[in-house]
């Protein structure tokens, strides 16, 4: 999985911070608060990101909704995961990225894996 572009990860913020559907019009009024960005850049990447499966739609009359299709945390897992697929040694990847972790990470990282050995015993 890619990392997303700057104005796809713009987009995405804001259908993970709502976790509803929404329209484009919505992405690109909370948008424009901040900065001018045009409606059709953001229908185009939009419908990029309904295309790349980081979005799903529905159509509501004459207008499509969309929503994320996956939550902020299985997108940063899966980027993880293919960043350690990158590796010819996984375990070597994933001593160093502990090694980057603060102490909350690392809290975070051992509650993780009691959890995951929790379901994985059943």
């Amino acid at each position: 999985m890619r990392r997303l572009g700057e104005l796809e990860a713009e987009i995405m913020d804001r259908f993970w911070r709502w976790r509803r559907p929404a329209t484009v019009r919505e992405v690109v009024d909370d948008i424009n608060r901040h900065r001018d960005v045009a409606y059709t850049t953001v229908t185009t990447v939009t419908g990029i990101l309904f295309h790349k499966g980081h979005l799903t739609r529905t159509r509501e009359g004459r207008i499509w909704l969309y929503r994320a299709a996956a939550t902020r945390e299985e997108y940063a897992a899966a980027l993880m995961e293919d960043g350690l697929g990158a590796s010819e040694d996984r375990t070597a990847a994933l001593a160093h990225f502990v090694e980057h972790l603060d102490t909350d990470g690392l809290a975070a990282l051992r509650t993780a894996l009691r959890e995951a050995d929790r379901q994985t015993r059943g």
